[in-house]
C-alpha cells in the first residue's frame, strides 16, 4: 500500500522508496569513484615501477642490462595498467560530473557501455597479472627441467622492483573485479522497475 510515493512496511512504518534509492545511488557512486581513483593511482604506480626498472650486471667483463622489455609478460603488464589507469581516470571524471550535477540513475545504454568497459578492463588486468606472475615465478625459481636458470639470483634489485609492480597490479585487478560487480549491480537494478510494473499489473 502506498500514498504519495511513500511505501508502508509490514510494521506500518512509513518508508520513502525514492529517498532510499537516492541514498543507495549516492553510496554506489561514491564507492565507484573511490575504486576508480584507487585503480588510476595504483595502475600508474605499477606501470612506473615495472617500466622504469633496470639493472646492469657485469658477466665475464660483459655488461648485461635487464629491462622490462626483455619479458613480453612485463610489457603486457605495463600496457594493461596504463590502459586501466587511463580508463579509470575518464570514468572517474564522469562520476564526479554526475555527482556534481546530482543526476540519479543513468540511462540503460550508458549503463551497458560502462558495464562492458569494466568487464573488459577486469579481464585485461587479471590476465596481465597472471602472465606476469608466471614469468616472475620462472625468473625467481627457474626451471631445471628446461635448464632455465634463476635470473633473480643475478638481478636481485630488478626482480624486487618488478615484484612491487606486480603487487600493485594485483590490487588493480582485484579492484577492477569489484568495480565490475558494482557496474553490473548498477546496470541490472535499472530493470527492477520493469518487474515492479509487471507485478503491479497483476
Amino acid at each position: 500500500m502506498s500514498y504519495l510515493g511513500v511505501g508502508v512496511s509490514p510494521g506500518n512504518v512509513p518508508v520513502s522508496r525514492g529517498t532510499n534509492l537516492r541514498v543507495l545511488d549516492r553510496r554506489v557512486r561514491l564507492a565507484e569513484l573511490v575504486l576508480r581513483c584507487l585503480i588510476c593511482c595504483l595502475g600508474v604506480l605499477a606501470a612506473v615501477l615495472v617500466g622504469t626498472d633496470t639493472q646492469v650486471k657485469e658477466i665475464f667483463s660483459i655488461q648485461k642490462k635487464a629491462r622490462f622489455t626483455d619479458m613480453k609478460a612485463l610489457v603486457f603488464l605495463v600496457a594493461a595498467n596504463v590502459i586501466a589507469a587511463t580508463y579509470s581516470l575518464v570514468q572517474g571524471v564522469r562520476c564526479v560530473v554526475g555527482m556534481v550535477k546530482g543526476s540519479a540513475l543513468f540511462s540503460r545504454p550508458l549503463a551497458w557501455v560502462i558495464f562492458s568497459g569494466d568487464q573488459m578492463m577486469a579481464y585485461l588486468t587479471v590476465s596481465a597479472v597472471a602472465a606476469a606472475a608466471q614469468s616472475a615465478a620462472f625468473a625467481k625459481l627457474g626451471q631445471p627441467d628446461l635448464q632455465w636458470m634463476k635470473i633473480c639470483n643475478m638481478y636481485g634489485k630488478f626482480c624486487n622492483q618488478v615484484g612491487e609492480g606486480i603487487a600493485s597490479a594485483m590490487l588493480v585487478s582485484a579492484s577492477m573485479v569489484v568495480l565490475s560487480c558494482i557496474s553490473a549491480f548498477s546496470l541490472f537494478r535499472l530493470y527492477g522497475g520493469d518487474r515492479d510494473k509487471d507485478g503491479a499489473r497483476w
